[in-house]
């Protein structure tokens, strides 16, 4: 299959402009390093996964960074940290040379970064593919199929399928990169912990309810979080307070970062049993937040995305923060819609201050129209602009 061109592009060709250093990173398998060779075909590709690239890498930094004088594209960039230090003289003393890093490690390589590159690299984050990317490749797809099947771009490129993809992904990424980071000693705990992550899917994430059901405590149960938010397996979607102290220390939401692979652990083989299983509603409304999140990180921008709920029990899936105002937005998978859809997204404005300019219903039906000032809409056609 041809290349499919990405929406983060243009935020990333136009930073080329004013940073010396482009460095992107997101999970494994999501396409950094085809993102980066297609928009700098120019820029001399080295990487780091290679056992001998590496050992050169580290036994002689100078050496291998001057090996070209052109744009030089250094992959999995966070093996070898100690380059970001020439990097900078580089960059400091040569400004035209370009830099392009990609990595898969967000805590590794922006820790790097923040020490070594502050002010001279423009970091970007690149998620699976969102709906606009591959919309062409899905039309005929019905819900369950694409949500099984996920948003790799593996699967769209034709490399492999989701019945092997993800299970393999499980395996190969997650068991060993995180449980070596961790230094985890009983995998089937660690798996266990993902597994019950998973059936948690859109609620508010609790340690200690996690900690006994798991058996360790709460405090291992936080630092394994982190490590799979950081490494981008899972999304904790904070919520809204325009006290944003508040929005800090209450709990957030957990998501997983692709609906196939939420499947994967979940135990859900088939499309079929995904269109019968109870955490259906949850894995379209995994699916759309992401998407939601891809939308700002594709423009560059951290953040924005958050869900509300009061102590009143009142709850609106999906808000998006951008330029001050809010858009808001109830997420169902049913294929009918039913006025009650909207019921919450009609009293938000009582509840805060900030404006509400947009408010819309996501769902799996084909009817769309507006009722009052809300938006229906068939997720296919979602737009968060």
């Amino acid at each position: 299959m041809d290349y499919i061109t990405r929406k983060i592009e243009q935020t990333i060709s136009e930073a080329a402009k004013y940073f010396p250093v482009i460095a992107v990173t997101g999970p494994r398998q999501s396409g950094k390093s085809t993102l980066l060779s297609h928009l700098f075909p120019e820029a001399v590709k080295f990487s780091l996964k290679d056992v001998n690239v590496r050992s050169f890498a580290e036994s002689d930094p100078i050496a291998f960074l001057n090996q070209t004088d052109k744009a030089l594209f250094i992959d999995e960039v966070q093996k070898v940290p100690v380059l970001l230090e020439y990097i900078q003289g580089i960059a400091d003393n040569h400004p035209d040379r370009k830099f392009f890093l990609s990595g898969s490690s967000n805590f590794e390589l922006m820790k790097s970064v923040s020490e070594s590159l502050a002010g001279r690299a423009g970091v970007y984050e690149l998620l699976p593919m969102s709906y606009p990317e591959i919309s062409a490749h899905v039309s005929e797809k019905d819900l369950d199929t694409f949500l099984y099947d996920g948003l790799f771009p593996a699967i769209y490129s034709g490399k492999n399928i989701a019945r092997l993809f993800y299970p393999s992904y499980v395996k190969t990424y997650i068991e060993k990169d995180i449980r070596d980071l961790m230094h985890i000693k009983d995998t089937m705990q660690f798996l266990r912990f993902l597994k019950l992550c998973a059936a948690r899917i859109g609620s508010v994430f609790n340690a200690n309810e996690l900690s006994g059901e798991v058996g360790v405590d709460s405090k291992t149960i936080a630092s394994w979080l982190s490590v799979l938010s950081a490494s981008y397996i899972i999304y904790l979607l904070p919520p809204y307070y325009e006290n944003i102290s508040k929005r800090l220390v209450k709990r957030p939401k957990l998501y997983f970062t692709d609906p196939g692979l939420a499947c994967c652990m979940l135990d859900i083989e088939s499309p079929a049993q995904l269109s019968k299983d109870k955490m259906r509603g949850n894995i379209f409304e995994n699916y759309v937040v992401m998407e939601a999140v891809k939308h700002r990180m594709n423009k560059g921008m951290e953040g924005g995305v958050y869900f509300y709920r009061d102590s009143n029990g009142n709850e609106v899936d999906l808000l998006i923060k951008e330029e001050g105002e809010l858009k808001a937005f109830e997420i169902k998978s049913s294929m009918t819609y039913i006025p009650e859809f909207g019921k919450t997204l009609k009293k938000l404005p009582e509840w805060i201050t900030t404006p509400v300019v947009k408010k819309a219903i996501i769902y799996n039906g084909d009817f769309e129209n507006t009722a009052g000032d809300i938006e229906i809409i068939n997720y296919r056609n979602l737009n968060f602009m």
